[in-house]
């Protein structure tokens, strides 16, 4: 290499050095790793994860409180899949200060995360709790929203009860004639070769369409007994329309999965997906997720009452005001605003000019009053960019697990990292 006038810094890449006596201090003090780690540390109860390690015998597993702090950590960093995180343990420094330099493998990181679903759920209430004491729930007014999320699913993977009837004929129908058809070249072999030789493999087409036969068999059966459960409960009393009373019979148009059979197919702005329903209730002093739930339902309606419960659950009070949009608006879900002493803003422009009930009539009258000065409008600048942080900052836009518990369990963590993240501003 040429000489050159300026003179810089050495590089040498391969040069041995000391690491710091701790390895924290490989990370700026005011990193959000630490905070996570103290956090973890010092103020969340683990007890619940601890408490399902009792097994002195076998190999020392990972300590539970580091990869508990892992999980938040990641999620905070909008880093999901465990084969990332895994990753991320070996090449980032800030997860080597985490971690203490343990590098535990993917299937570890996503056994732990399985095995301890229920336990960190609760640490949403936990984070929450902490908030408040910071003084970031104040619950003046707390605005409800849905947003549509993709199952690791794809809905080219569906069918309706309709279709699946005509498919299971026509594959059964295949697979008989095929079964038939062996049957007679077999007798028709042992009369000209004799009885030595084998008969009984099956080609690869039979045994592909065995395996569908048996998902689409499986799937039916799901919606069979999900029509006559729904018949043997009867009508729900929260349920809003004027659907016909359930007669144990599944629909043609009932849809199944066979990849997630509890997600649904829901509309977009986008176009149709198939996903799951992700509902947020934010209070509008903070941003802070107050409560949280995921449903397979794609009709916002019936969720209002189960996200008021749990505020209440959550914070120990109720909100002093509600807004959400039209998809909440129904006659059950005003009317308890109204017992709960709740004042409601709830927009109902989805329900028809004509023939509207009385609580509908006084919502509108209510926003109409407000014009443009309306608390409604605190909602859009509430709930709405909580989800465009989750989704486009934090780039969570699908689901990583299967089946409606499981996806729950992720919406929950991701909306505690949310409130850590809000925590970790409040005390800097």
């Amino acid at each position: 290499m040429p000489s050159m006038a300026k003179t810089f810094r050495e590089w040498n890449p391969e040069q041995s050095m000391m690491f710091p006596p701790v390895v924290l201090d490989l990370v700026e003090k005011d990193d959000l790793v630490h905070f996570v780690r103290n956090l973890v540390l010092e103020e969340l109860d683990l007890s619940q994860i601890m408490g399902q390690y009792q097994e002195e015998r076998g190999y020392p597993p990972m300590h539970p409180a580091m990869m508990t702090a892992l999980l938040l950590y990641s999620y905070c960093q909008g880093i999901y899949s465990s084969r990332r995180i895994a990753r991320a343990c070996k090449q980032r420094v800030d997860y080597m200060a985490l971690t203490g330099m343990q590098k535990p493998d993917f299937r570890t990181v996503n056994l732990f995360r399985q095995r301890h679903l229920r336990a960190l759920e609760g640490l949403f209430q936990q984070v929450l709790r902490l908030c408040q004491k910071a003084g970031l729930v104040k619950l003046g007014h707390v605005a409800l929203d849905g947003t549509r999320l993709r199952a690791n699913a794809s809905k080219l993977k569906s069918m309706s009860y309709g279709q699946m009837k005509k498919s299971e004929a026509k594959l059964a129908a295949e697979i008989q004639g095929w079964f038939e058809q062996a049957e007679r070249i077999d007798r028709e072999e042992d009369e000209q070769y004799g009885t030595d030789g084998r008969g009984d493999e099956l080609p690869e087409w039979v045994v592909d369409k065995q395996k569908r036969l048996e998902k689409i068999r499986q799937a039916k059966a799901e919606l069979e007994a999900e029509a006559r459960e729904k018949a043997a409960v009867g009508a729900d009393p929260n349920k809003t329309g004027h659907k016909p009373k359930p007669t144990g019979v599944a629909e043609e148009k009932a849809q199944r999965n066979f990849t997630d059979s509890e997600s649904r197919i829901m509309r977009t702005a986008d176009g149709f997906i198939q996903g799951y329903n992700a509902q947020a209730a934010v209070d509008a002093d903070s941003q802070v997720i107050v409560a949280q739930l995921v449903t397979n339902n794609g009709n916002d309606t019936h969720q209002m009452v189960p996200l008021l419960n749990q505020i209440r659950q959550n914070a120990g009070r109720q909100a002093r005001e509600i807004s959400a949009d039209s998809g909440y608006c129904a006659a059950v879900n005003l009317k308890t605003l109204r017992r709960r002493r709740i004042r409601g803003y709830v927009a109902t422009n989805n329900q028809k000019a004509n023939n509207v009930s009385r609580w509908v009539q006084q919502m509108r009258e209510r926003l109409s009053k407000g014009g443009d000065r309306s608390r409604y409008y605190l909602r859009g600048q509430t709930v709405e960019p909580v989800f465009g942080h989750i989704k486009s900052a934090r780039g969570f836009r699908q689901f990583l697990l299967r089946g409606l518990r499981k996806v729950s369990v992720e919406w929950t963590l991701l909306c505690t990292a949310h409130n850590v993240l809000k925590l970790a501003a409040a005390r800097a």
